[in-house]
């Protein structure tokens, strides 16, 4: 099972953090790739929603469900179709406030966005791949993409929901599986 795990420090309170991450459809925004995101529900425990991915010749509609929440501290989800995989946005109040936050700011808590996959549950004829390219080539350039989307969709969260750009520093934890 891979996992990748990005946080960084958000410079409001923890429910409106939860309140911006909760509406999903949103994030289409934020990813490169992430071209469309369609939802059967209301953003409860229960939601679907349809991801219409594209990079390079391929495009892949991943199918997720929300699993659980527990505002203003947590939202799990996981895929329902073709790969196995599961991740959640976590949001932990401060007990101390960063020496570095921006003057204007009152309250801070740090984010966390955390996915765990098994990127050789896709074999099974989820990806139609162009004649002569394995599977294998392209999980191994995948891999190391998921992780900067990761980060890219963190740091357009921040800027977007603090209202500025900002250098964000990003804690990233990447454990891959061999390829």
């Amino acid at each position: 099972m891979d996992e990748i795990a990005v946080s960084t420090v958000v410079y409001l309170p923890p429910d409106e953090v939860y309140d911006f991450l909760v509406d999903f459809p949103r994030y289409a925004n934020y990813s490169k790739h992430l071209e469309e995101v369609r939802s059967d529900g209301d953003g409860s425990s229960g939601t679907r929603y349809a991801l219409r991915f594209a990079w390079w010749k391929l495009t892949y509609t991943a199918h997720s469900e929300v699993t659980d929440l527990d505002p203003p501290a947590r939202i799990d989800w996981r895929l329902v179709k073709d790969i196995h995989a599961h991740g959640r946005w976590r949001v932990e109040p401060l007990d101390e406030f960063p020496a570095d936050a921006p003057p204007d700011a009152d309250a801070a808590c740090r984010v966390h966005f955390e996915i765990e996959f098994d990127a050789d549950t896709a074999r099974d004829g989820a990806l139609d791949l162009p004649p002569l390219v394995s599977f294998d080539w392209v999980i191994g350039k995948i891999k190391p993409l998921v992780l900067k989307e990761a980060e890219r969709v963190v740091e357009r969260i921040v800027a977007d929901i603090e209202g500025r750009e900002r250098d964000v520093e990003l804690t990233v934890r990447n454990r891959p599986t061999s390829v």
